[in-house]
């Protein structure tokens, strides 16, 4: 596929290219799990109106002082961000950050 050795600067950077279109081509598919948890801290920011610290994966999302109504603020914002659909029995029972984070990364994979 490539004319030059993997090994050489130019063979990088058009492995580095070939990777970077098919990550652009399988769209939210490849979205670290880093940025949902840092989107879901933007998100829930936004929504608590307040400042809310970067959550670790099990933190609860009641903790971060956010009632049900204000999750599902947040699960409409990631789905909006992420051109996602999260049906609404598929939250029942979600109530970490790891959990939700999980369940975003679910839909996007199946967008892919």
């Amino acid at each position: 596929m490539y004319a030059t050795r993997a090994g050489s600067p130019e063979g990088r950077r058009d492995a580095r290219t070939a990777f970077l279109n098919h990550s652009t081509e399988r769209g939210t598919a490849m979205i670290a799990r880093d940025e949902l948890i840092n989107t879901f801290r933007r998100i829930a920011s936004e929504v608590a109106e307040k400042e809310i610290p970067l959550p670790t994966e099990t933190t609860p999302i009641s903790d971060l002082g956010i009632d049900s109504l204000g999750m599902l603020e947040i699960v409409g914002s990631m789905e909006r961000e992420f051109k996602i659909q999260i049906p609404d029995d598929q939250l029942v029972g979600i109530a970490t950050v790891a959990q939700l984070v999980d369940l975003v990364q679910q839909r996007t994979d199946k967008v892919a």
